[in-house]
């Protein structure tokens, strides 16, 4: 058998198994149960906590097989191309189920012109069509796309709905890990089952509490953002020592700035002489790195280190 990442292994198949997200089952299994399932839903929430499953969730529902369900990243496809090309097949009876879905991941990075077009589709949208736009910035969505979809807001898990999460995956995997590794991955997780779940893979098989803590430290980012942010925080940083830290970086620019945006709102709740250089750090940081990736990051911290 294919070997599968954890998250994917047990990724819930049916809205009962959705950890964390009550409300937002609750809207969905009411709309299931009467069968008003509307053609136009738009997923957001932080990355990583369940848009994409749920959507492939009503995909099941609404009987729409595998070869009816078109799943496009508008990180990738963002321009207005893509929207004629839907449109050019909009018409087309399904394939082998009842019914055809776009599921649009990353909506929000969807060219202006590209979501203008694509009103037009959600105003006269065939009765066998459903759009799924997933989002993790709702706020760059045109006004009228977002009061023409039905909005199912997401959340990042809380400590508790994680916690158990990992203990229950870590049980069905035979996988022994202590109350502080299981702590260690809800910390390092930002919320989300996801990445959870790719954290506690990477620890299995580890011998002790030691190597994996160790494990999940490195892999996390954890120790880069510390450093980071610990180095923004200080107001005679220089340029040289700031680009020193950066160019030892191998994590992921955006998962960075989530963390470095935890630690510095920590440092602004608390109050204090640091707090208004926290503040800047959040103001600069404020945007994601999607785009940008490591050039935005190190654009950030230039900005930050200069600013006196």
């Amino acid at each position: 058998m294919m070997y599968q990442e954890l998250y994917k292994k047990h990724r819930p198949k049916a809205l009962k198994e959705i950890v964390g997200q009550n409300e937002a089952i609750r809207v969905l299994t009411d709309l299931g149960k009467r069968k008003a399932i509307p053609h136009t839903i738009l997923f957001s929430g932080p990355s990583g906590v369940g848009k994409t499953t749920l959507a492939r969730i009503l995909k099941t529902k609404l009987g729409c097989s595998n070869a009816d369900f078109m799943e496009l990243n508008c990180a990738d496809f963002r321009g207005i191309d893509m929207v004629r090309d839907i449109r050019s097949r909009v018409n087309l009876a399904p394939i082998g189920g009842k019914c055809r879905i776009w599921l649009l991941d990353e909506f929000g990075r969807a060219t202006t012109d590209a979501q203008n077009s694509f009103l037009k589709l959600l105003e006269d949208t065939p009765s066998h069509i459903y759009f799924f736009l997933a989002t993790t910035e709702p706020q760059k969505l045109l006004k009228t796309i977002r009061t023409r979809a039905t909005e199912i807001k997401l959340n990042s898990l809380g400590i508790k709905d994680l916690s158990s999460l990992v203990v229950d995956i870590a049980n069905k995997e035979n996988v022994k890990i202590s109350e502080e590794v299981v702590d260690k991955i809800v910390d390092n997780s930002d919320g989300s089952p996801r990445k959870a779940l790719v954290l506690l893979n990477q620890i299995i098989g580890l011998k002790d509490d030691e190597e994996q803590l160790e494990a999940i430290e490195k892999s996390s980012g954890e120790r880069q953002a510390f450093d980071i942010a610990r180095a923004l925080m200080n107001p005679r940083i220089k340029w040289p020592e700031m680009a020193k830290i950066l160019l030892e970086l191998d994590e992921e620019p955006e998962t960075l700035r989530w963390m470095i945006l935890g630690y510095t709102s920590k440092i602004v709740l608390g109050g204090g002489k640091m707090a208004s250089r926290a503040v800047m750090v959040l103001q600069e940081f404020e945007d994601n790195f999607y785009d940008s990736k490591k050039a935005g990051l190190v654009r950030a911290c230039y900005s930050i280190v200069y600013s006196e």
